[in-house]
């Protein structure tokens, strides 16, 4: 691991501890150069797993992509970034224990919706917008009418 201040590629480990209920375990680091203490967190990489796209188009699984995606549907909106981790942590493990090697880009959007829902609603409306593709004020309202009507 580099360290962010020297770049010096020696440190040790001062603290280890798991985090994201066992998701993820974090690291804390110290530079052996400049004793520039930084954190680092390790999970587990999900080899293998293709998002297939409605074209047909086959992409590795992103956790990252996925956390952008819902982070740009809460923008400006108040929740906290630990409640879209907990939501991007739940996507993962219903995916990988639900899927081994393709995972349908809809069963993911649908999961994301779900979360959102519950989450916020006007983020939920933002996400629905772009995953089903609204093109007229009239898909909003319609959107709207099924929250109101679950509710």
């Amino acid at each position: 691991m580099r360290c962010p201040k020297c770049g010096c590629q020696d440190d040790k480990v001062i603290d280890s501890r798991a985090s994201r209920e066992g998701a993820t375990i974090r690291r804390r680091r110290e530079c052996v150069a400049c004793n520039n203490r930084f954190t680092t967190y390790e999970e587990v990489e999900h080899e293998g797993l293709m998002v297939v796209k409605r074209d047909g188009r086959r992409e590795e699984f992103s956790r990252e992509k996925l956390l952008s995606g819902i982070r740009k549907a809460c923008q400006k909106r108040p929740v906290s970034l630990k409640s879209l981790e907990d939501l991007v942590d739940h996507i993962v493990v219903e995916v990988t224990a639900k899927y081994e090697s393709e995972v349908p880009g809809e069963a993911i959007g649908v999961l994301v919706m779900d979360g959102l829902r519950g989450l916020d609603v006007v983020a939920y409306v933002r996400f629905a917008s772009v995953y089903r593709r609204f093109e007229e004020a009239t898909d909003f309202v319609q959107e709207i009418q099924k929250l109101e009507e679950t509710r």
